[in-house]
């Protein structure tokens, strides 16, 4: 039953916003729906793909969960860049690193952590993450410190090199945490094929496969939709660009995660929601602003890779804390309130500039 009222939504949704996009409704109202549609078509492509990975094993599976986890994000902002909204890309990449790190993993901290006294997850991979993740502020923050004294066409040049690097150095961690080492991070290495294995699957292999390709375009279209209404929501309202990207679009993309890796925590699965978060923010990180940097190259407008002081804080902020509170390999639910407490701050920081 609840899976049926589910599709309901799904299908209803998605042509609400559809009827909202033709007939010219405003932009507020088109904002609105098209947001409560991609929800709950981000929901429907992490079921998709939990099917799929139950079929492709683990070590597939694990990869196929942290792809498309981030799908939603990726898919608006490739339409962001076709729009030249290079700062508000900028800021959508910083929200989902920050995002995660920090509400994400904070909420599964806290509500796990309410219902186990201690969780503990695999403390190896708790330090290649951190690892990671200082990589990550590295290779965001040199391209700003040196941009100033380079040239558009040089500081082009310098983040599509970077873009490069990160893309490497991301395949490279794939390589080591899924082939060459993965007895050593065999508990966590997966994002959260454990919980889907747990789950009846009620859909055939080529079904499933069908239905993450349904999935992606319907959030293809449903990001493309919400793009077109973003401008003029932002002026009305007297929202930053910097907010609306690195807070609301985040969030919304994020969806599907959100819930996953909190339902993951609260079954004592607490690896397997560090993993959605962290992982998720080295993703985005590593991957997907990479990849962005070069889709918007061969869409004949390069996005640079230099974020702003406000955004290289925050990611650096984030990086510190979350590293901090993992660490060890041990949380408790008060390391989930001192999370989301960063959270709280960079949001209001955010909503004012």
């Amino acid at each position: 039953m609840k899976q049926k009222l589910f599709y309901a939504i799904l299908i209803a949704s998605f042509a609400v916003s559809a009827i909202a996009h033709y007939s010219g409704m405003s932009s507020t109202l088109q904002f609105f729906l098209c947001c409560i549609a991609v929800i709950f078509a981000a929901g429907f492509m992490g079921k998709a793909t939990e099917s799929v990975a139950h079929y492709a094993g683990q070590r597939v599976g694990g990869f196929l969960n942290a792809t498309f986890g981030n799908a939603a994000e990726l898919i608006i902002a490739i339409f962001l860049v076709k729009d030249g909204l290079h700062d508000m890309v900028k800021a959508s990449i910083t929200g989902s690193i920050i995002g995660n790190m920090l509400l994400v993993l904070g909420l599964s901290v806290l509500f796990g952590g309410l219902k186990y006294k201690v969780q503990n997850f695999n403390v190896k991979l708790a330090g290649y993450n951190a690892s990671l993740m200082l990589l990550s502020v590295v290779a965001l923050f040199i391209p700003a410190l040196f941009a100033k004294s380079f040239t558009t066409k040089e500081t082009d040049t310098l983040s599509l090199v970077v873009a490069v690097i990160l893309i490497l150095a991301y395949v490279l961690w794939l390589l080591f945490s899924m082939i060459t080492h993965k007895e050593e991070l065999s508990d966590t290495a997966s994002v959260h094929v454990e919980d889907a294995n747990a789950h009846e699957m009620n859909w055939s292999k080529g079904k499933s496969i069908l239905f993450l390709l349904l999935a992606t375009v319907m959030v293809a279209f449903i990001s493309e939709w919400l793009v077109g209404t973003l401008e003029e929501f932002t002026h009305k309202f007297g929202l930053s660009e910097l907010f609306v990207g690195a807070f609301l679009i985040a969030i919304i993309g994020n969806a599907a995660e959100h819930s996953a890796a909190i339902f993951l925590a609260m079954k004592n699965k607490i690896g397997a929601a560090v993993e959605i978060a962290i992982g998720s923010s080295l993703q985005i990180a590593l991957f997907v602003a990479p990849v962005l940097v070069l889709v918007s190259y061969f869409m004949g407008n390069t996005m640079n890779i230099v974020f702003t002081t406000y955004e290289l804080a925050a990611i650096g902020v984030s990086a510190v804390i979350a590293k901090s509170i993992s660490q060890d390999g041990s949380t408790s639910w008060y390391e989930g309130v001192l999370l989301l407490v960063v959270y709280v701050i960079l949001g209001i920081a955010f909503f004012l500039v």
